[in-house]
């Protein structure tokens, strides 16, 4: 189960990763509110996870989903760059939350 919620802790860092980015220095009343609930709910979740998780795994492993999620998200739809070298390293990013995930012993 703590596996679960690190994931939706990280699935949530990318919510409000994107939702800062309209909030134009939080300006923007909407934006804002979405990027502040999405920290709230991230921070949630990774609380969760850190009651079994070891707390470096935990923490590599939330932003690691929240960087690599990011990252896709603003390649897809906000026209971000796509090059083979991103690529290669948000696929180093990806064996490493996998890696992390098969190490941490729960």
């Amino acid at each position: 189960m703590a596996w679960v919620c690190l994931i939706v802790a990280g699935l949530f860092e990318v919510v409000w990763a994107i939702a800062l980015k309209y909030t134009n220095g939080f300006a923007r009343f909407w934006p804002s509110v979405v990027t502040i609930a999405g920290m709230a709910a991230s921070f949630y979740f990774l609380s969760l996870a850190i009651k079994t998780l070891p707390i470096g795994t935990a923490y590599a492993v939330w932003t690691g989903i929240g960087a690599l999620g990011a990252a896709l998200v603003g390649m897809l739809f906000l026209n971000e760059p796509v090059n083979a070298p991103r690529i290669v390293f948000l696929l180093c990013i990806l064996v490493g939350v996998i890696g992390l995930k098969f190490t941490a012993g729960q």
